[in-house]
């Protein structure tokens, strides 16, 4: 492996996190771009003459050649390469080109693209050719109806070649800014949220998928990717994953490749559009996943095993740092913020020039929580030059008072119970959480009168970021275990005195599972322990909750040895007086 050289299209930020994996490895990188200080060539200075950086544009069909003298794998950062210079140099050389200059010949037209998904027969949304005139887009309106996305086939990114007419008096308009470029037309999707799935195939068609993330836009340019997407349908995010596994196994090469998708409101999916290299949605992956995709894709172009895409950290975020003018004060300001925030990492790209408009960094941020993480963000989006507390509030909402409604927006603890009447002894458990500072909801959830929305509760409770719950059941205490059926996360029963029988036939029904059906059971009445429980399971990924835990043991310890000393003092018949 380190015999071999590495030749990378493209010299941006793609290129330059794409070099520092391959630095880690001992790979030697050559980069194609223009000028000397091209982020990617910052990273990588070689002292061998022979892999000396190509100064060249990446489309350039002769610095492409002279690349490729140079290298045994060609990679690129950006689509938008010479094709058919990639085909001369396959149809004469051994020099590996990954993905395959098929595949890029497919994706880098939009048009194109869209054909080959639908003859694969993959989810997409109608779309049809058009011609830069009034008539034709007038055509595609009357077909596909309004608002109908114009798009350009080729050379469009970062909302770049887009135009979203949304009344036929616009189609002038749209076709001029389009710049007379080659259009398409795409049928407006209705989407609730965006989503993305970075997909890594290997030179012998393995493929792997990296978790579904929810990706937000603004002014068209990717703002914030949340990994992983959280969702009450269980299914979403294994159906998301197959979709772009799929999509991907209809192209030829290897490397990452970045599946786009809008998700409907009926939870329906459907692929918007794919990247043939590393993506920015992908960034999260190098601080919050096991394997970075810059790892993976040169692991996959080498042909070496291809690396975990599992998360590492329960939750993170990527926030796109966007320059707003001529000044990098504004990108330091934000820089510095994130150096004071915990769980951050800053990925500054470099560049001599910032612009409006122009990709300069990015921020991850890991957290223990969704709770954490976003009350981490929060101050991050407060200090953008364009931040503003409704955004914060939209994306990273304050953590709940405590019992404050009981509904911590990004909860870890469900705490649930078959009647408002079991509310007493479960605020017990409340106090607890609250005491811990773990994020919770609190809720009526019937077994009996409910069963549906107690059916979607268990079953959506780990894709919606839960970590434990709290059951509590009186006379019927059939609650605990129901939802221990339909859900793998652990389940804490909590038997409910009653207006009969003390509580003792919840006890029975709860600890009575069957085998395979785990229940984890305290006394009666006791959510207290409930709580404690739930602080001691989730302290296996939160480490501060042990040492938290071990106060709060070391404080009882405190508290019975003050009465200890207080009776030895007063003797127990003023011990008892005072008691009473």
């Amino acid at each position: 492996m380190a015999d071999k050289v590495v030749g990378i299209l493209g010299g941006g930020q793609l290129g330059r996190m794409l070099a520092a994996a391959a630095s880690l490895l001992n790979v030697k990188v050559i980069i194609l771009d223009s000028g000397d200080n091209a982020p990617a060539k910052q990273i990588l200075a070689p002292t061998d003459p022979g892999l000396a950086h190509v100064d060249g544009h990446f489309s350039d069909a002769e610095k492409i050649q002279e690349l490729a003298r140079k290298v045994d794998v060609l990679t690129m950062e950006i689509e938008h390469v010479n094709v058919e210079s990639l085909k001369q140099i396959e149809g004469y050389s051994s020099l590996q080109i990954h993905p395959s200059p098929d595949t890029i010949h497919l994706i880098q037209d939009k048009y194109r693209q869209k054909e080959h998904l639908a003859a694969a027969r993959l989810a997409i949304g109608p779309f049809q050719a058009v011609e830069n005139t009034v008539e034709s887009v007038q055509a595609a309106v009357d077909k596909l109806g309004l608002p109908l996305m114009l798009k350009s086939r080729t050379l469009a990114y970062d909302g770049r070649g887009n135009y979203a007419i949304r009344d036929a008096s616009q189609i002038p308009e749209a076709i001029k800014s389009l710049g007379g470029r080659p259009l398409y037309a795409e049928k407006w999707m209705p989407f609730v949220k965006e989503i993305a799935v970075m997909v890594v195939r290997s030179a012998t068609g393995e493929v792997a998928s990296y978790p579904v993330v929810e990706t937000v836009h603004k002014d068209n340019i990717c703002h914030l990717v949340f990994a992983p997407l959280r969702s009450r349908d269980a299914s979403l995010s294994e159906r998301a994953r197959k979709i772009a596994e799929d999509a991907v196994k209809t192209f030829t090469g290897a490397g990452v490749f970045g599946v786009e998708m809008f998700l409907l409101e009926d939870n329906q999916i459907y692929i918007n559009e794919i990247a043939p290299r590393p993506h920015n949605s992908g960034h999260y992956t190098i601080e919050a996943c096991e394997t970075s995709q810059y790892e993976n894709h040169l692991r996959a172009i080498l042909s070496l095993p291809l690396g975990s895409t599992a998360l590492k950290v329960p939750s993170s975020v990527m926030l796109n740092l966007i320059g707003h003018s001529s000044s990098m004060s504004e990108i330091e300001a934000i820089r510095d913020v994130a150096l004071a925030t915990p769980g951050t990492a800053v990925h500054l790209y470099g560049k001599a020039e910032c612009r409006k408009g122009r990709k300069m960094g990015h921020i991850t941020v890991v957290a223990e929580s969704d709770a954490q993480l976003r009350a981490r963000l929060r101050p991050l989006l407060l200090a953008l030059p364009d931040g503003s507390k409704e955004e914060a509030d939209r994306y990273a909402a304050l953590p709940a008072s405590p019992g404050a409604g009981f509904s911590d927006p990004n909860p870890l603890v469900g705490i649930i119970m078959g009647s408002d009447s079991d509310l007493p002894v479960m605020l017990a458990a409340a106090r607890i959480l609250d005491a811990f500072e773990v994020p919770y909801e609190l809720s009526i959830v019937s077994a009996h009168r409910t069963p549906d929305r107690m059916v979607e509760y268990a079953r959506s409770a780990a894709t919606r970021g839960l970590k434990t719950i709290i059951a509590g059941a009186g006379g019927a205490a059939h609650l605990p275990g129901m939802v221990a059926a339909m859900t793998a996360l652990p389940v804490i029963g909590v038997p409910v005195k009653g207006s009969t029988l003390d509580g003792v036939d919840s006890l029975h029904s709860i600890v009575q599972m069957p085998r395979g059906i785990p229940v984890a059971t305290v006394a009666i009445n006791n959510s207290t322990n409930a709580g404690l429980l739930a602080v001691r399971i989730l302290s296996a990924g939160i480490p501060r909750l042990i040492g938290e835990m071990e106060l709060y043991m070391k404080k009882m310890e405190n508290e019975v040895l003050g009465k200890v000393e207080t009776l030895q003092e007063v003797g127990w018949e003023k011990y008892q007086v005072k008691r009473t």
